[in-house]
């Protein structure tokens, strides 16, 4: 399986340089560390007593690399997960924070399993995730990607600010939803059919 470095290597590729989109409730971010998590994490890079826009500018994809790993990997317990969904749970965190867990969470419940959708993986969410992983373990991988697809599109249906995420503007795939679908078999991806007629209420 691959190193938690190389998936956070990925990511920091995926999300690219820097952006400070209005639209986006993170704000400045760069290499997809956004302000919030600088300021969270004490990280004054310009040493001019406050994390601001400039520290943003200043993050290294090397700095961004070993913060994913420690406060977004490690910190989390992604690493107590079944190896198979460490790029996807990993790529998610990033992404969205605890809702990366909670995502699991009600897919897990979704299964039958009885476990608390906290957004933490302790004993028991780590425990069922291994359970169902041996039962079944490409789906449970797809099945997560699908799950995160849907909620992507929730997000835009009630955030019509975010919309852009999931829609270009031409009415093709947006890349919140071309990210979710890397993690999933392509036999699981939505034509361009499908994903028009899921967005066809949009403004």
């Amino acid at each position: 399986m691959r190193s938690v470095h190389s998936i956070a290597k990925d990511i920091v590729a995926r999300e690219g340089g820097f952006v400070n989109d209005p639209d986006d409730p993170g704000g400045a971010t760069n290499f997809g560390v956004t302000i919030g998590t600088l300021r969270r994490l004490g990280l004054d890079l310009n040493r001019d007593g406050q994390t601001t826009v400039q520290d943003v500018r200043l993050l290294s994809a090397d700095q961004a690399i070993e913060i994913f790993k420690t406060h977004y990997f490690t910190g989390p317990g992604i690493s107590d997960l079944p190896e198979a969904l460490h790029p996807t749970v990993f790529d998610m965190q990033v992404n969205a924070g605890s809702n990366a867990v909670k995502l699991l969470q009600r897919l897990l419940v979704k299964f039958g399993a009885s476990v608390t959708v906290d957004g933490v993986i302790g004993p028991q969410t780590a425990t069922v995730t291994a359970e169902i992983f041996d039962v079944a373990p490409h789906h449970i991988v797809d099945a997560y990607g699908i799950e995160r697809r849907n909620y992507y599109y929730a997000v835009a249906d009630a955030r019509p600010q975010s919309r852009k995420f999931a829609r270009r503007r031409d009415g093709g795939k947006g890349g919140w939803i071309v990210r979710a679908e890397e993690f999933i078999d392509p036999k699981y991806h939505f034509s361009d059919a499908q994903h028009a007629e899921r967005t066809k209420a949009w403004a």
